[in-house]
C-alpha cells in the first residue's frame, strides 16, 4: 500500500476507516469480557471531548504547556488520595500498567545499583500470576525473574515459597491487587512485611483493581489492605483506563517517597538538542489521555463510581452463583472483585471449545492456558455496560455448556498435544511453520477459530510457546 498521490475526501477515509471495524469485537455490547472498560455515552462523550481538547499540546516540555503538568498533578493527587496515601507520595502519569509497572521495575534496579552495588544480576521475586509486563521489564532490564507457587485453593502468593526464594540478588518484591487471571488480592501485609525485613522494596500492581477496589471499601465491602499505607509497601501502580473508565493511555505509578521516585527519572544534556527530562518511558506524547483522566474523575466524583461499583458487583455475584451452579464448572479461588476464571472439572467440557462457541452468541470470553496449579480456564471481567447482560450471558452460557457437553478433542490434536510436550529448545522456523499449518494457522489472515491453536500452544514448553509467537506476528 502507497501513500495517495491525491488525498483523498474526508468522507471517504472515515467510510473506509468503518469498514475496518466491520470485523471487530462489539465493545459497546457488554459482551465483551475482557480488554473493554465501557463507563456509557455520557462518560465517554465526556472523554472524548476533553481528549480531542487537549489532543495536539505535547507533554514533553511542561514549561511550554504548564497546564498538563498541572493536569498530571492533581490526576495523581486525587489517584493517591483515593487510595489513602500520606503527602510525602508521589507519582506520574504513564501511558498504561506495562510502562508503569516497567518504571517500578527499573526503579528498583537504579535504586539497588545506588545502595547495593555489590548486586551485578539483580532478580526479581514474583508469583505466578503476576502481570505479563513484568517478565517484559525483566527482559528489557537484564533483570532475573524469580517465579513463585500460589496457593491451590485460593490462588494467592504462598508467601513461605516466595521467602525460599529470596537470595543475596533479589531486588524487589512483587504483589497484585489483584492478579488479573484469577481476580484475587494477594496478602499485601505478608509480602510487604517480608520485603522490610529483608530490606527489600515492594511494588503492588493495582492496575486493574485500585480504583475498583478504593470503592469497594467505601461501600462497606471487606476489601483486603493493598496500598502504600501497609508498611512495607514502596510503590503502587493503578490504571485509570481500567475500572477508572478514562480513555485509553491512562496510568498512575506511585512512589512512598521523593527519594525512591528520583531513581524512576531520567536526563539527558549531553547532546546537540535541547536538555531532555523524562519521569516516564515516553517523551512526546499527546496531552489527550491525561486532560481525558482529569475530566472522568471529576465528571464521575465518589458518587458516580460507588454506583458503578454497587451494580457492577451485584452482576458479579449473580454470575459467579450460575457458573458456579452448572455441573462440571467451577469459579477458582474466592475472587476479590468483579474478575473471575471458570474452569472445567471433568474430561466431558473444553473450555476453549466453550470460548469458540460462545463467541456465536455473540460474547467474547478470555481463554487462559494452564500453567502451574492453575488450570485451563476462561477470564470474565465485568464492567458497567456487563450489568444489564448478565442474566442473558447465564442463558446463553448454560446452554452453549450443555452443547459442547462431551465434544470431544480430535484425536491428531491429541496425538500433537503429546508430541509438543517433548520438543527441545531446538526450535526451528522449519518447525514453526509445519506448527502452524497442523494448527490450521496459514497466511496473515487470523485463524476462524481459536480452540486448536490454544491447545497447542498450551502444550508447548513456555519458552518455545513464547518462540511461537514471536514468530507468528514476525510472520
Amino acid at each position: 500500500m502507497k501513500i495517495p498521490p491525491k488525498g483523498l475526501p474526508k468522507e471517504e477515509i472515515f467510510k473506509i476507516l468503518q469498514s475496518y471495524k466491520g470485523e471487530d469485537l462489539d465493545w459497546k455490547s457488554g459482551r465483551v469480557l475482557g480488554f473493554i472498560y465501557d463507563p456509557g455515552k455520557k462518560v465517554h462523550d465526556v472523554t472524548h471531548e476533553a481528549y480531542t481538547m487537549y489532543l495536539t499540546e505535547n507533554a514533553l516540555d511542561p514549561l511550554s504547556f504548564p497546564s498538563l503538568l498541572r493536569l498530571e498533578n492533581e490526576v495523581v493527587r486525587m489517584t493517591a488520595n483515593l487510595l489513602g496515601c500520606d503527602n510525602e507520595v508521589v507519582g506520574n502519569f504513564t501511558s498504561g500498567g506495562t510502562e508503569s509497572l516497567i518504571l517500578a521495575v527499573k526503579t528498583a534496579r537504579d535504586y539497588s545499583r545506588a545502595v547495593k552495588p555489590h548486586i551485578t544480576e539483580p532478580e526479581l521475586v514474583l508469583p505466578i500470576t503476576a502481570h505479563s509486563s513484568f517478565f517484559k521489564a525483566c527482559h528489557y532490564l537484564g533483570i532475573k525473574p524469580v517465579v513463585t507457587r500460589v496457593h491451590d485453593d485460593s490462588f494467592g502468593t504462598d508467601v513461605a515459597a516466595m521467602r525460599m526464594a529470596i537470595t543475596d540478588n533479589t531486588i524487589l518484591l512483587v504483589a497484585s491487587a489483584p492478579g488479573y487471571a484469577h481476580g484475587v488480592v494477594d496478602p499485601v501485609p505478608e509480602i510487604a512485611a517480608l520485603a522490610l525485613e529483608k530490606d527489600l522494596l515492594c511494588h503492588v500492581d493495582a492496575c486493574v483493581g485500585g480504583i475498583h477496589l478504593s470503592y469497594m471499601r467505601k461501600l462497606g465491602y471487606d476489601v483486603p489492605d493493598f496500598g502504600l499505607n501497609v508498611p512495607g509497601v514502596t510503590s503502587l501502580s493503578v490504571d485509570l483506563h481500567k475500572y477508572g473508565y478514562a480513555a485509553k493511555g491512562a496510568s498512575i505509578i506511585l512512589h512512598k517517597n521523593k527519594a525512591l521516585r528520583k531513581y524512576q527519572i531520567w536526563g539527558c544534556s549531553r547532546w546537540t538538542g535541547y536538555p531532555v527530562i523524562n519521569p516516564a518511558i515516553t517523551s512526546a506524547k499527546s496531552g489527550g489521555p491525561m486532560a481525558a483522566a482529569w475530566a472522568v474523575l471529576n465528571y464521575m466524583g465518589d458518587d458516580g463510581y460507588m454506583e458503578i461499583v454497587q451494580e457492577v458487583m451485584q452482576a458479579t455475584k449473580l454470575m459467579i452463583e450460575g457458573v458456579n451452579r452448572i455441573d462440571g464448572l467451577r469459579v477458582l479461588g474466592n475472587p476479590d472483585m468483579c474478575m473471575f476464571a471458570l474452569a472445567s472439572t471433568t474430561d466431558k467440557i473444553n473450555v476453549y471449545h466453550l470460548a469458540e462457541e460462545m463467541k456465536k452468541t455473540g460474547w467474547y470470553l478470555q481463554p487462559q492456558f494452564a500453567r502451574e496449579n492453575s488450570p485451563s480456564n476462561l477470564h470474565i471481567s465485568l464492567n458497567r455496560s456487563t450489568v444489564p447482560q448478565a442474566e442473558a450471558f447465564l442463558r446463553d452460557f448454560e446452554a452453549t455448556v450443555e452443547e459442547i457437553r462431551n465434544r470431544e478433542v480430535d484425536q491428531q490434536t491429541r496425538d500433537l498435544q503429546e508430541e509438543l510436550k517433548k520438543l527441545s529448545l531446538k526450535f526451528d522456523d522449519e518447525t514453526f511453520f509445519k506448527l502452524a499449518e497442523m494448527a490450521g494457522v496459514t497466511g496473515t489472515e487470523p485463524p476462524e477459530r481459536m480452540d486448536k491453536v490454544n491447545m497447542l500452544l498450551e502444550a508447548l514448553p513456555y519458552d518455545i510457546s513464547e518462540y511461537v509467537l514471536v514468530e507468528y506476528l514476525n510472520n
